[in-house]
């Protein structure tokens, strides 16, 4: 399907002008402080909205009303968790990473542990960062492909190439602003998407919630004990785990914290940004479930190729080219794009982040200078870029690949909120302590994440995790923590005789 041309227009006027406005901060980006952490002079508003574009992706733009289309509103109870996990967050660890002054979140482990502790969390954060970005690239592609029909490759392609473009010339002030700017778009976009199909039913917007109520589409769940399935408490869990990951330790998080002039402004822009979330995701899955009631009342206007079981994530990407007006549903594409490019610029900078002073600065040259530190951060974000690009590229069409990949994902990032818990709360704990729980925590996390794909067969399934896939960080966070901790009260280090 040919975008009309007012979409067109719409569509690459925004995604254009975002660019060309990220690229114009080159001229005030010439030191390392600069484009890492903006000069440490950034608004919290904007550093607000930035957290808030940081955690949505393009993925949730269409994932979240199609799992309220498909099911309820289970999923809702992810966000439910975001003020305790934001809370903690801003109690204990921007202060923690403001005081210490470094950029970099894993500095604070060679700190505590040395330098092993700080090179794995480094890495897993680089290894995870490259996935994520290779992901959203194909995921986001997708998506416009199947809107579309445009050519799967050559979108990851120019996608990948165009943000690569303004991170790199603009740094972090540059994806700071642009993510604002994308930030908004979304928000519009998704406001406009609810309101239209609150006033397009049939019998009046009542009609959205009668349907839905019938069908049961706003549980938030079963409230069981089971840990085997998606209940409440076990969404509740995950999400407390998860985004005190997010908010605590994540790279692309703290590297925010930095970019403010004082502790109170990086508080507020963590609380803003992760709050921001809470309604706008609540915003996502009321289109999910208005689309239920939109296309239960009138069935004909949804293709028989949508009906079969698990449409629903196709089914928004239908309602904006098949209803939204002329102008909104380019909005709408330059708002999904927008979601995807600001995830990934954010992983492009915070990447070249990590590898300038936590590799070229700690093992390579102590006392790089400006031009030396700028030439880093150049090369680690095209190299960063382009390894996304390949990585989208090469799981064009591999659906299985795709989901090993974030088992994976799921593995070299879970085991890193157990470790910095050790550290902060075990203030006792050592080096070999730590070492023992990442070890049996990052093999409980193996174990949770490829069981499913690995024990298969029927004298095979008997080893197969039993629990909900949800619970592998909280399990592996568990894990590591307290092996550390119960180390450090019951095992004593008894001084070698003479």
């Amino acid at each position: 399907m040919d975008l009309p041309l007012l979409d067109s227009i719409v569509f690459f006027a925004l995604v254009t002008g975002n660019i060309l406005f990220g690229a114009s901060f080159f001229f005030r980006n010439r030191t390392p402080d600069q484009f890492t952490a903006g000069s440490r002079n950034l608004p919290a508003f904007a550093v607000g909205m930035s957290i808030f574009a940081t955690y949505v992706s393009s993925i949730s733009f269409l994932a979240l009303p199609g799992k309220a289309y498909m099911s309820d509103w289970n999923a809702f109870v992810f966000s439910l968790s975001i003020p305790v996990a934001t809370i903690i967050a801003i109690r204990f660890f921007v202060p923690l990473y403001r005081g210490i002054g470094n950029i970099s979140a894993y500095y604070y482990l060679e700190l505590r542990f040395g330098a092993w502790a700080r090179l794995y969390a480094s890495l897993c954060y680089i290894l995870t960062q490259l996935m994520r970005t290779g992901a959203i690239l194909l995921l986001l592609a997708l998506a416009l492909n199947a809107l579309f029909g445009w050519n799967v490759s050559t979108i990851i392609i120019l996608t990948g190439f165009m943000v690569m473009l303004y991170s790199m010339l603009g740094g972090i002030r540059a994806v700071i602003w642009t993510d604002t700017i994308q930030a908004v778009i979304l928000i519009a976009g998704a406001l406009i998407s609810a309101a239209y199909l609150t006033f397009s039913m049939p019998e009046g917007p009542g009609q959205i919630f009668s349907i839905a109520l019938e069908n049961n589409k706003f549980s938030l769940g079963s409230f069981s004990l089971s840990l085997a399935d998606s209940t409440f408490w076990v969404v509740l869990i995950y999400g407390l785990f998860i985004n005190l990951q997010n908010y605590g330790i994540d790279q692309n998080f703290v590297q925010r914290y930095m970019t403010t002039g004082t502790d109170r402004e990086a508080k507020s822009s963590a609380l803003f940004g992760s709050l921001l979330y809470i309604p706008v995701s609540l915003v996502f899955f009321y289109i999910g479930t208005a689309l239920f009631s939109f296309y239960a009342a009138q069935p004909d206007l949804l293709p028989d190729s949508l009906r079969i079981p698990g449409s629903g994530d196709k089914i928004f990407p239908f309602f904006i080219v098949a209803q939204l007006p002329a102008g909104i549903t380019g909005l709408l594409v330059a708002a999904i794009f927008a979601a995807g490019m600001s995830t990934v610029s954010t992983s492009l900078n915070s990447t070249a982040t990590i590898v300038l002073s936590d590799y070229y600065k700690r093992y390579f040259n102590r006392e790089a200078n400006e031009k030396q530190s700028m030439a880093v951060l150049y090369i680690s974000s095209f190299l960063t870029g382009t390894a996304g690009v390949v990585i989208a590229l090469l799981l064009v069409g591999v659906e299985s690949v795709l989901d090993a990949w974030w088992s994976l994902a799921s593995i070299f990032s879970g085991g890193m909120l157990g470790l910095f818990l050790l550290g902060f709360i075990a203030r006792k704990a050592k080096n070999s302590d730590a070492a023992t729980g990442v070890i049996i925590g990052v093999l409980v996390i193996s174990w949770m994440s490829l069981s499913p794909l690995c024990f298969n067969g029927d004298k095979l399934l008997a080893f197969r995790s039993p629990f909900h896939s949800n619970l592998t960080i909280v399990f592996g966070t568990m894990v590591i923590f307290l092996t550390g901790f119960i180390l450090t009260k019951f095992v004593k280090t008894h001084p070698k005789k003479s």
